[in-house]
């Protein structure tokens, strides 16, 4: 017999040998039913892996992100069986879950996969879960299966092996190409997307869900309301901003100014490109030479366009002596930086290759680390509050000590003692976090911070990071109050992340209809007529001298015409203005999205507007 500890503390004996499934049914059919895969010991194994020693058990459901993993990972290889029946000889790569849905790489040989091939492909993956096959798990030894698929002539599985180390609702949504192994010299595969889910109901509701999304697509709305356009002969991933968006950029740093000036920053400003030997010094071309672009040569010397605002930042911080008295020495930058994306990889806003960053380093002691670190998360609480973010998770990314001197700075002492502060400081202040492996920045620990929009897509906002290497690096140094030299730590953060991918995010968040504050026209007067434009004007005139955003319609269209352009151009506020107005000193209010406000004077249209854009409200 063996012991099952579950997750209620609870312990139950089994023979040895017996498996998840038949240890749920032990306790009822029902939870049977739904069980999908099963945690052993802190590991995801199929729920018919037999169990062969005391084990601690988590029964994994649809529920958990293990049972979505295995329900999507499941029906990759669903989708993969519906593909062989259709097209024999295909050769598949890999079909991995994904955090929505799956996908599968396959060599259809000379055959091309359509659009209307999916719906067959759906129907007949309808079908074979229907028949409520089993998935078993069939062990075999390396050799045996390098043999079985060498006799298959299947390349990209015998790839796969070689690399080892010994030791049903279905909607299949798109179709891409995909190079073997990412790299363009090779053959490009088939790439089919999909998604499943228990029942017809949920795939109904991430439908709703999808096509709303795809009327917040921030590529779509950019282009309507003249956020900004990109250009083949600027360059690919170089955004134009238009008038509208450069608006919102505005705004945005006119917020992050009046933030960090109440906190205690100055501001500062560096140079596009700096010398080789700066990022030699910090680290970054050893460990971040991909994502830079290539060096251009000067008299000799090597200069790179900067991929990050941290090392001139240091510079600053050197400039001059520093003492206890000091610290924290905080400096923040709207920077430009130049990262060297990977055409494919290249997406709207949201991966670019000029990014225009809300960056600050901290410079601190030990003793401020917690408070200054505690303040960098509270700025962000405040961020989301403004944007009406209600969901976010903090990732606290560690390093993997197996990387120390490859992928991270060889530290091991200092890795585990910021890794532990900043866990402390988290656990502290009560701030929902999850820890994941391998992921921190190459000199420090940090802060990912994933934010949702209203309709729950996940974003990567930006990062708060813990940096005990640079100091070193630089040789940066204050006298503590001992009088002797001291190494500060560094914390790098960006609470509003780069203009890029913030507007991205908020054009999808608010699906284009921005509040007031940072809608980039604000107010619309439209005249019923010519014979009222003088009354117009006059308004414009009142609504420009306290920096309203405000435009006339006076085209000769009809008022009906006029709203309905107004409305889909986004503007909050619609102001009509016709005989009975101009006589009472009146406006005929209409707000975006909500119709007919009723009337108010100018005067208390001025009045409220203008509290609405000094305290940035939503509007809601």
């Amino acid at each position: 017999m063996i012991n099952i500890s579950f997750p209620d503390g609870a312990v139950r004996q089994y023979e040895k040998g017996t498996n998840a499934l038949d240890i749920a049914k032990s306790i009822s059919e029902g939870l049977a039913r739904k069980v999908l895969a099963a945690n052993v010991d802190g590991e995801v194994w199929d729920a018919t892996r037999p169990i062969e020693k005391d084990s601690s058990l988590k029964l994994v459901m649809w529920d958990d992100a293990e049972g979505k993993n295995t329900f999507w990972h499941s029906s990759a290889h669903l989708m993969a069986e519906a593909v062989e029946d259709k097209f024999p000889g295909a050769k598949f790569w890999v079909g991995p879950a994904l955090d929505k849905g799956f996908y599968y790489d396959i060599d259809l040989g000379d055959n091309k996969l359509t659009e209307e091939d999916l719906v067959t492909l759906e129907k007949k993956m309808n079908e074979l879960a229907k028949q409520a096959n089993p998935f078993n798990r069939s062990s075999q030894s390396k050799a045996e299966a390098i043999a079985y698929f060498k006799e298959k002539g299947d390349e990209y599985r015998l790839d796969l092996l070689e690399k080892l180390e010994d030791g049903k609702a279905v909607k299949l949504t798109s179709i891409a190409g995909a190079y073997w192994k990412g790299d363009e010299k090779n053959k490009q595969l088939t790439r089919i997307y999909g998604i499943t889910f228990p029942n017809q109901k949920e795939l109904d509701e991430y439908l709703v869900m999808l096509e709303e999304a795809k009327k917040r697509d921030h590529r779509k709305l950019g282009k309507e309301l003249g956020i900004y356009t990109m250009n083949d002969e600027v360059g690919q991933g170089l955004v134009l901003w238009m008038p509208n968006g450069t608006v919102i950029i505005e705004e945005l740093e006119k917020l992050a100014k009046e933030t960090e000036n109440a906190a205690g920053y100055k501001r500062v400003v560096t140079p596009h490109i700096a010398k080789e030997s700066l990022y030699l010094t910090s680290g970054h071309l050893p460990y971040y030479a991909d994502g830079m672009f290539p060096p251009m040569e000067l008299d000799g010397e090597k200069f790179y366009l900067k991929a990050m605002n941290c090392p001139h930042h240091h510079k600053i911080f050197d400039a001059e002596p520093k003492s206890y008295r000091d610290l924290p020495y905080r400096i923040a930058e709207y920077g430009t930086c130049y990262r060297y994306e990977q055409s494919g990889e290249l997406f709207g806003l949201m991966r670019v290759r000029c990014l225009h960053m809300n960056d600050a380093h901290i410079y601190c002691s030990k003793d401020d680390f917690a408070q200054e670190f505690k303040a960098v998360n509270e700025m962000y609480l405040k961020y989301f509050k403004i944007f009406g973010v209600e969901k976010f998770q903090m990732r606290l990314s560690l390093h993997n000590p197996e990387k120390l001197g490859k992928k991270y700075v060889n530290e091991p002492e200092l890795w585990k003692e910021t890794e532990e502060m900043v866990r402390a400081v988290l656990i502290e202040t009560g701030t929902p976090f999850v820890e994941v492996q391998d992921e921190a920045a190459f000199y420090g620990p940090k802060i990912d911070v994933q934010i949702f929009s209203v309709i729950g897509r996940e974003f990567t906002l930006a990062t708060n990071q813990v940096d005990f290497a640079q100091s070193r690096s630089f040789k940066l140094s204050f006298t503590n109050q001992n009088n002797e030299p001291e190494i500060p730590l560094i914390i790098h953060r960006a609470p509003l992340g780069t203009h890029e991918r913030f507007i991205g995010f908020l054009l999808e968040h608010y699906a284009g209809k921005f509040p007031v504050w940072l809608s980039p026209l604000q107010v619309k007067i439209l005249p019923i007529s010519d014979k009222f434009m003088d009354y117009a004007i006059d308004v414009l005139n009142k609504l420009k001298a306290i920096g309203v955003r405000v435009e006339v319609d006076d085209r000769p269209e009809k008022i009906g015409k006029k709203i309905r352009e107004a409305e889909l151009g986004r503007v909050p506020y619609m102001l009509v203005v016709g005989e009975k107005e101009a006589a009472e000193n009146k406006l005929s209010i209409r707000r975006q999205g909500k119709g007919d406000l009723g009337q108010q004077t100018v005067e208390e249209f001025i009045a409220n507007i203008a509290d609405e854009i000094l305290h940035r409200k939503s509007g809601e």
